[in-house]
């Protein structure tokens, strides 16, 4: 049942994967890229349903309707096989992962913070088939040596458990991507020294980020002009301030500038590093 679940659950991300290419139209103007956040979130319900629920359903059953197990050979040889055969799955995952991964990024923050659904879900799907399938292989050894089908019962309600808690994980980091994230602290600095890094702007006021898709970042800003700069030369430095940051964050697809004029405040001081801009995102 949890390979049945994760097979549909990889189809279910390539769908996903699919949808969100469409095009921008009237109804969605930003595009369809959370396509795969939505899916992402449908993947970790299913593995708690089919996969987490359905476990400890059988764990129980099993505890209240023990039974002998027979052509015990069957059980092990397909589990043996399945660990063969998850660990090169895991091991394709680990290393798409790592191109995409930060360096001196952990795992545990790579999948708290990677904007793209598919590899922290197909990663930790991994990681959880290859544990349960580990404590299937212990259970049912246990029970053939001891002729005890009580460890066969609890090794399933071990991996009822631990697809429930990986499916949580998901769930809680999806749905978070699904409300709405921010740039990295990384990105949004990098976006902000791109800003201020010229001679166009008195001061960057305040400045919203937003991911639209994995691969797309809103950014929104109110810039502070001089007063008496002209408009056809406020036009020309918002296309410069643009292009720089564009090209800092590639992914700051759709860029929104406001104009504003910027009047200093009565004892104010120069433009507050970027550090202080921050707390306001």
């Amino acid at each position: 049942i949890h390979s049945v679940a994760d097979s549909g659950n990889q189809l279910l991300l390539l769908f996903g994967g699919r949808k969100a290419k469409r095009k921008a139209d009237r109804e969605h103007p930003f595009g369809y890229g959370r396509e795969r956040y939505v899916y992402a979130f449908v993947v970790a319900i299913i593995l708690f349903s089919v996969g987490g629920l359905f476990s400890i359903y059988e764990g129980v059953d099993k505890l209240t309707h023990p039974h002998e197990l027979e052509n015990i050979w069957i059980p092990i040889g397909v589990l043996v096989i399945a660990i063969v055969l998850e660990s090169f799955s895991l091991r394709t995952a680990v290393k798409e992962s790592n191109q995409v991964r930060a360096k001196g990024q952990s795992w545990i923050s790579f999948v708290r913070h990677s904007k793209a659904p598919e590899l922290p879900v197909v990663l930790l799907e991994d990681i959880a088939a290859l544990v349960g399938l580990v404590f299937a292989l212990l259970a049912v050894s246990l029970s053939a040596i001891t002729h005890n089908p009580v460890f066969d019962a609890i090794g399933t309600l071990m991996i009822g458990t631990l697809l429930i808690l990986v499916a949580i994980t998901l769930g809680i980091e999806t749905k978070s991507l699904l409300v709405g994230e921010g740039a990295t602290q990384g990105d949004l600095d990098k976006i902000i020294r791109a800003i201020e890094s010229g001679p166009e702007i008195e001061r960057l006021i305040h400045i919203k980020t937003l991911y639209l898709g994995p691969d797309e970042l809103l950014v929104a800003a109110k810039l502070g002009f001089a007063a008496d700069k002209p408009l056809g030369a406020v036009a020309t430095d918002i296309d410069t301030v643009e292009a720089r940051v564009r090209a800092a964050v590639p992914v700051a697809r759709v860029v929104y500038f406001e104009p504003d004029i910027y009047r200093p405040a009565k004892g104010e001081g120069p433009p507050t590093d970027a550090i202080v801009l921050k707390s306001e995102d």
